[in-house]
Order: structure tokens, then C-alpha cells, then sequence
């Protein structure tokens, strides 16, 4: 290939002195020819190339250096300095390709146009192959909620510990975000402890329903750990012989009303919230937290669930008060009254929330 600046007389004047139009044709010119013969230009023609085209491509009508970055984007030996001009133009028609997927975008040029564009910029960014942590970071802190969210789907994205930290601060409040976070490949144990700790339940719910198995198992151990956390400090209570017994009468189908007002009678804790797990379908870490907790609403609800009598639910009750309390008559009438008050719907819906906390 002969040079180019031979095949264009007065190139040197055009550059310097031509009008706007005469160089946007140069510039579609001399670009035809790279294009020809790209793949088998050697480096020092591909640098002669840029420092001609450098000069007069910006002059080039908007749909000719929109056209430009679309051809130069796909090129791995495209002219280097003629790229990251490309990819600081403000018209995002333009830098949009490069910065989506060219290979001659050093992270350098990156991390300038992520520091300093706008988000339309930084969008185009979120979606090239690979993109390093120092880059992520940048976009993280300067992205509007579409570019976080994007760069977190990006399977290719890195994400530094810090940048991990902060997208998992903004998905407290965005539910797609928290979706695509934890789909991701490298979201480690830790991460993903905290990212479902400051969830709501259904977004809880749907993300276990679309990872793979394996996370959902991970979605799992980290939930328990959560669950394990906000248990009060003192002493377990031991529920296997309790479950053991349950489970014998359940299996002889002596598993009722009647065995769990004797349990309730006998001041048999363990007993009596091992039935009522197993009557309810509510997991008995959750039930024990819930009936340790300072009110006797939970039993009250479940009591009205289960379709219980007074007398078994006035049993509970006494039992939550514990066996060295005697309850003012006032305190197990309101109980009652709230009983009797309590709609059958309502305990429904209630016990149905407690059982889709432990489906995740």
C-alpha cells in the first residue's frame, strides 16, 4: 500500500487550512482506506493513519463519525488517539460504540471519561466485556441507578470490596438491583449475608426463585445465619427430645389439640412449641423467637389459626407467662377478648407471612 498522504494531494494544506466540509470528505476518504486493507496494516501505518484522521474526523457531518465509531469500535488495531477522541465526543451517538465494546480503550482512558462525562456515558461503559474494579468504582459513585444497575448485571464487571459494600448499600432500596447482585458469580458468602440482611421478605422470595441451586442453598445458610444473629443472648433451649415425642404422636396420629393443652398444662415449653410447629407448618427456630418475644399475640394467632379452644389457648398463654407468674385475671381477660376478636383471615394471612420467611 502506497502512502496515504500521496494519494491525496495537498493533504498537509486541507488539514491546516481546508473549510469544515472539505475535511469531513478527507476524513470519510482516508478512513475507506484504512478499512480496505485494516487487518494487515503494520503498526507505523496504523500511527500514520491516527494523526491524520485525528484532525479530521471531528469535522466529519454527525452521521459519517457516527458511522466511523460503529466501523472503528470492532477493529483491535483501530488508531489509538482517533478512538479516545471518539470516545470523549459529548454526542453519545458517537462515543456510545466506542466505549461500549473497542479493545484499544485503555482502562487510563476509561477512568478519565468515567470521572468526567455524563450518564450517558457511563451507561455505554457498563456494557463492554470486561471492565476492572478501579473502573467499577468510579461508576459506582458517579452512576445514576440505571449504570449501577447495568454494571452489576455485567457478568464481566469486577467489583472491588468497597465497591461491593456500596452497591449493596444502594440495593436497600432498589429490588432490581438486589436481583441482579445476587445473581452474580463472585458475590462472596459475606456479601451476600449483607445484601439479604437489608432486603424485604419478597424480594427475599424472588431472588431465591430465579438463582441456581447452588445460591439458593447459599440464600439458605446465610438467611439461618441472619435468624441466628437476632436470637437474645443466654442459653439455647434443646428441642430434639421435644420433636422426638411430637413426631411419635404425630406418626400414631395422637398429634392434636388434646396432647398439646396436656403439654401446655404440664408447663412443658419445649413440648408445646414443637406441636405447634408441627401443627402450623411455621419452622420452630421462628416460633420459639416469636412466642419469646414480650406479647402473647403470636399464641393468640396461632391459637385462632389452628382453630384452638379457649381453654387450650388460656393454657399457652399461662405458659408464656412461665410457671413462677401468676397473671392478673384483667391480663387473661383481654387475652380472651383479643381471642374472640381476632378474625379467622387474619391469623391466616398472618401465619402465612411467618411460613415464607423460612422458604428461602
Amino acid at each position: 500500500m502506497t502512502v496515504a498522504t500521496s494519494l491525496i494531494p495537498g493533504l498537509d494544506d486541507i488539514v491546516k487550512r481546508g473549510d469544515l466540509r472539505r475535511r469531513g470528505e478527507i476524513a470519510r476518504a482516508i478512513s475507506a482506506l484504512f478499512f480496505q486493507d485494516a487487518e494487515k496494516l503494520r503498526p507505523d501505518l496504523v500511527d500514520l493513519f491516527d494523526n491524520l484522521l485525528i484532525d479530521l474526523v471531528p469535522h466529519a457531518e454527525l452521521a459519517s463519525r457516527i458511522d466511523l465509531a460503529e466501523r472503528f469500535s470492532r477493529l483491535s488495531n483501530a488508531p489509538p488517539h482517533l478512538v479516545k477522541q471518539l470516545a470523549r465526543e459529548n454526542e453519545i451517538t458517537v462515543a456510545g460504540p466506542v466505549l461500549r465494546r473497542s479493545p484499544v480503550l485503555d482502562e487510563a482512558a476509561l477512568l478519565e471519561i468515567a470521572r468526567l462525562k455524563g450518564q450517558g456515558h457511563l451507561l455505554a461503559m457498563t456494557e463492554r466485556p470486561a471492565l476492572s474494579a478501579v473502573v467499577t468504582d468510579v461508576l459506582i459513585e458517579r452512576g445514576d441507578r440505571d449504570v449501577v444497575r447495568h454494571a452489576a448485571g455485567n457478568a464481566g464487571a469486577a467489583f472491588s470490596p468497597g465497591g461491593y459494600s456500596e452497591l449493596i448499600k444502594r440495593a436497600a432500596q432498589d429490588g432490581v438491583l438486589t436481583l441482579k447482585i445476587g445473581q452474580r458469580e463472585d458475590l462472596s458468602g459475606e456479601h451476600l449475608k449483607e445484601l439479604l440482611n437489608g432486603t424485604l421478605d419478597v424480594i427475599r422470595r424472588r431472588l431465591s426463585s430465579v438463582v441456581n441451586p447452588a445460591r439458593q442453598v447459599e440464600i439458605k445458610r446465610a438467611m439461618s445465619a441472619i435468624e441466628e444473629a437476632t436470637l437474645p443472648p443466654g442459653p439455647r433451649r434443646d428441642f430434639s427430645a421435644a420433636q422426638r415425642t411430637v413426631l411419635g404422636l404425630h406418626r400414631g396420629g395422637h398429634l392434636g389439640e388434646s396432647a398439646l393443652l396436656g403439654f401446655a398444662k404440664a408447663h412443658k415449653y419445649e413440648e408445646s412449641i414443637a406441636s405447634l410447629s408441627a401443627l402450623s407448618g411455621v419452622r420452630l427456630s421462628i416460633l420459639d423467637r416469636l412466642i419469646a418475644g414480650d406479647r402473647c399475640d403470636p399464641i393468640l394467632i396461632l391459637g385462632r389459626m389452628l382453630n384452638l379452644g379457649w381453654p387450650t389457648v388460656r393454657a399457652l398463654v399461662l405458659l408464656w407467662h412461665g410457671p413462677h407468674r401468676t397473671p392478673a385475671d384483667a391480663d387473661i381477660e383481654a387475652a380472651r377478648m383479643n381471642f374472640t376478636r381476632l378474625m379467622p383471615a387474619t391469623a391466616e394471612r398472618v401465619v402465612k407471612f411467618w411460613r415464607n420467611r423460612q422458604t428461602i
